[in-house]
């Protein structure tokens, strides 16, 4: 019986990701291009999210900075929150966790800079903060969201880019958060790399 839950896990999620490629694919090249404009216009990408979709933004870094699917030059990318000194000093400096992250942008971003934040249901407090932080710095912004984009959807501007996965449940936001992470990997190393075909 147990055996059958997972299989139809796999089942449910993979139907899940082909329901939702047509409605994500442009967002996907939207979001793809917006990072490629930043790195090659020398600027770096600082990404964000809480719990799993924090976990999920050091993936991101780790594939910028180390690669996806074939060698390249590193990517200038660093994941925010991910050092615990760092953002608790940020956190005792503004009184509460709420500023933490917008402090690191405010430290760290600059304009030509792009903000990637992960977030299921885009409601968090620090997560808006750090959204209006990266605006205040002239730096464009990058949501992966899921449950209709929330507040932090509402927040973005025309030169920003949403990829909202049309879903409410967290765990199936996150395993789409991922796909799409792999997908913009993906599509920076077609533009900057060519095809792997032509490459052959």
């Amino acid at each position: 019986m147990h055996e059958q839950r997972i299989h139809q896990r796999f089942i449910d999620g993979a139907d899940l990701h082909y329901q939702w490629a047509e409605a994500l694919a442009r967002p996907i090249a939207e979001a793809s291009q917006a990072v490629l404009a930043c790195v090659t216009g020398g600027g770096k990408v600082l990404a964000c999210g809480n719990g799993a979709s924090g976990a999920l933004a050091q993936v991101l870094v780790a594939l910028l900075v180390g690669g996806f699917g074939r060698p390249r030059p590193e990517l200038p990318a660093l994941a925010l929150g991910a050092d615990a000194a760092t953002l608790s000093a940020a956190a005792a400096r503004a009184g509460g966790y709420d500023d933490a992250l917008a402090a690191q942008v405010r430290a760290l971003g600059s304009a030509g800079d792009l903000l990637l934040v992960l977030s299921t249901n885009g409601q968090a407090a620090n997560l808006l903060r750090a959204t209006e932080a990266a605006h205040e710095r002239d730096m464009s912004v990058v949501a992966l969201t899921g449950a209709g984009g929330g507040e932090l959807g509402r927040l973005l501007r025309d030169t920003d880019v949403q990829v909202c996965v049309p879903g409410e449940h967290a765990a199936r936001i996150h395993e789409a958060h991922l796909l799409v992470l792999h997908c913009l990997c993906d599509g920076l190393d077609q533009q900057l790399l060519g095809d792997e075909e032509s490459a052959a």
